[in-house]
């Protein structure tokens, strides 16, 4: 599509949840604009998981960046990872703005990471793809510290 771009050129990295020991409960990203991007990727990432520990992952729609009237969107939740099979694995979800309920005014987005039983390694990063305008580096949280 764009031949001579860099990857950094293409994708943001809009919001984390940072690679950690994350206890049994929800942790979530902030809420971000969708407003300038066409796509969207989130990465849920597994580390070792805890003993019978559990992994569900859901994107999440708001009307503001404080979540007000927070929903799931639609067909955008993983299918949960299981300590028997789930070391070590990605999901990636993409969502394309017209997945989103902006006709209702639903603008803004996050990833929600649920961990059941026992504590166990997770990650996750929200991806803007395709900037509408400039380059896409230039909306990278301010914990992206290099771009090279």
């Amino acid at each position: 599509m764009f031949p001579n771009a860099k990857g950094s050129e293409l994708l943001s990295v809009l919001a984390t949840i940072d690679p950690a020991s994350q206890a049994a409960g929800a942790a979530s990203t902030g809420w971000v604009s969708v407003a300038n991007y066409f796509g969207f990727l989130a990465l849920v990432q597994t580390g070792v998981l805890g003993t019978s520990a559990t992994v569900d992952a859901k994107l999440q729609q708001a009307l503001d960046s404080s979540g007000t009237g927070a929903k799931d969107i639609s067909g955008k939740a993983i299918t949960q990872i299981v300590k028997a099979t789930g070391d070590n694995k990605q999901v990636l979800v993409n969502v394309k703005p017209e997945e989103l309920d902006t006709v209702n005014g639903f603008g803004f987005m996050r990833v929600t990471v649920t961990v059941g039983v026992a504590a166990s390694i997770t990650s996750t990063q929200l991806l803007g793809v395709n900037p509408r305008y400039a380059p896409a580096e230039v909306g990278n949280q301010a914990a992206v510290v290099q771009v090279i």
